[in-house]
């Protein structure tokens, strides 16, 4: 099953329950207990070197020192720098035990951040889920202080300053801790995989500390492996290019050609069997890279029976709004990109045509044109990008990938899935014209809409950290570069699940 992800609220809830058939204190005891045991798993075989732990006024500040305490008695060199906040929030039992078990040991204390200070790894529990104002006097001056230090810090449950539902730094102008680890407890968070999360939570591990979770249903997960594998098969030798389906891109208005050509390639290196560009300007006569593209003026293109890709290079002339008419009119599986998701977001008539559709619709909008198709800024779609997927999906009734750091991917009924593969390489002109071309070959090879969406943006991901590893990129990766390496990734895990499908029927039989 996918990693579900859970609300603060969500959370509290489940702890508060959690603690009623404990002892007091337990889960605390616990989450320091878990937190230690990974800072020395980042330690390795630099115990004795020297670690900072910062601990905030509540809770998350007691697993700290919990922490500093267990640490302490592993023999590692810890220091607890303690702020307790101004009075205002009387520390809780369980914190107060923290505290004293602490002091009773060998744990080192500071009262301000060294400006010199050589560590080699900080554990941030200033605060945890429950922070919801931006950090501001001390606790801000300490969070600016660690971006001088060049060591791992190990987060506990969230980065300090960081929304753990939304993955926004908390406040206009706020500031967070900048965790290369994040051990996060009871379950795992949204905000840890999406917006700055991606940035500030680092590598993020989940425990449980021993609750089970299972009884409370999520809706959002990590996308991955489980929501789309079992629709990776192999192909039937008997087969023919017409076996899975065609794929027409829809735009090229004059100068902007080269977004049609980059999602007909993303199409064609993702199986599609047939691969069109229908262009509004004069098309060109092939594709010298690909001559398997073939070219056609959009203006009297037959749509029947293909999916359809349509928005990239568009432009806005009165051709590209009848071409998104015609399209929307249709009843072929529909991916909606760049040109034509502004096209229909200033237009409550081509709104209305969309959201009562019946074939499949998959929205693949970055920020801005989310925004536009929303009424709002691209900065309210930032602060909560899973709510902006979640409303965009359910008026336009159709699946939505809010492309970005973490790709929330949303269908009406308020599912949404957050994309754990990618990196910065994909922040580059026709990276999302790819996407959208690879969302096309899906539905075309009969993938159901959401399973579709969901395995594009991870496959699309995926590629690009692929490149990556290979040491093309992050700095100068570019779309072009990305319909390959899709296909290897592609055939890779089409040959992995007919692997772990033998291996099943092996043991079966036995």
């Amino acid at each position: 099953m996918a990693q579900a992800l859970y609300t603060v609220a969500q959370v509290r809830a489940i702890e508060q329950s959690a603690s009623s058939a404990l002892a007091p204190g337990a889960l605390m005891t616990r989450a320091g207990r878990a937190a230690a045991d990974y800072a020395l798993e980042l330690l390795g075989d630099a115990r004795g070197a020297p670690v900072l732990v910062l601990a905030g006024p509540g809770n998350n500040g007691g697993d700290a020192l919990e922490v500093a305490a267990n640490l302490a008695e592993a023999g590692v060199d810890a220091t607890v720098l303690h702020l307790p906040g101004d009075g205002n929030d009387d520390a809780s039992s369980e914190t107060a035990a923290a505290y004293g078990r602490a002091r009773a040991g060998t744990v080192g204390w500071l009262d301000m951040l060294p400006p010199d200070g050589q560590w080699r790894l900080v554990v941030d529990g200033l605060f945890g889920i429950g922070l919801t104002r931006a950090l501001a006097g001390e606790y801000r001056d300490v969070v600016a202080g660690l971006d001088a230090l060049r060591c791992p810090i190990l987060a506990l449950d969230v980065p300090s300053g960081l929304d753990a539902d939304t993955g926004a730094v908390i406040g206009p102008d706020g500031v967070a801790v900048r965790a290369t680890h994040t051990i996060t407890f009871i379950a795992d968070k949204p905000g840890l995989h999406t917006a700055d999360g991606r940035d500030h939570a680092g590598i993020v591990r989940v425990d449980t500390l021993g609750v089970d979770v299972t009884g409370t249903p999520s809706s959002a997960s990590v996308n991955g492996l489980p929501v789309f594998a079992q629709r990776f098969t192999a192909r039937r030798q008997n087969s023919h290019k017409g076996s899975f389906g065609d794929v027409a891109v829809i735009g090229g208005a004059h100068g902007m050609a080269g977004a049609q050509v980059l999602a007909a390639r993303g199409a064609l290196y993702a199986g599609a069997g047939r691969v069109y560009v229908a262009a509004l300007n004069a098309p060109p006569g092939y594709d010298s890279s690909q001559p398997e593209i073939m070219f056609r003026a959009a203006d009297d293109f037959d749509f029947f029976g293909r999916t359809l890709v349509i928005g990239p290079g568009m432009g806005d002339s009165v051709d590209a709004i009848r071409l998104v008419v015609k399209a929307l009119d249709g009843d072929s599986p529909l991916v909606i990109d760049a040109d034509a998701l502004n096209l229909i977001g200033a237009s409550p008539d081509l709104q209305a045509r969309l959201a009562t559709r019946g074939a499949p619709g998959v929205l693949t909008p970055h920020p801005l044109e989310a925004a536009r198709m929303l009424g709002m800024t691209v900065s309210v779609v930032q602060a909560d990008r899973l709510a902006s997927a979640r409303e965009l999906a359910l008026r336009m009734n159709a699946i939505v990938i809010l492309k970005g750091a973490g790709s929330v991917i949303a269908r009406p009924d308020g599912q949404v899935l957050i994309n754990p593969t990618g990196n910065a390489g994909l922040a580059t002109a026709g990276s999302g014209d790819v996407l959208a071309g690879l969302c096309g070959a899906l539905l075309a090879q009969g993938w159901p809409g959401w399973e579709a969406a969901a395995a594009a943006t991870w496959l699309h991901g995926a590629a690009a950290d692929a490149l990556v590893a290979d040491g093309v990129g992050p700095i100068g990766l570019t779309a072009g570069e990305l319909p390959a390496a899709v296909r290897k990734v592609l055939n890779e895990q089409v040959q992995a699940q007919m692997q772990a499908q033998m291996q099943t029927q092996v043991r079966a039989a036995a």
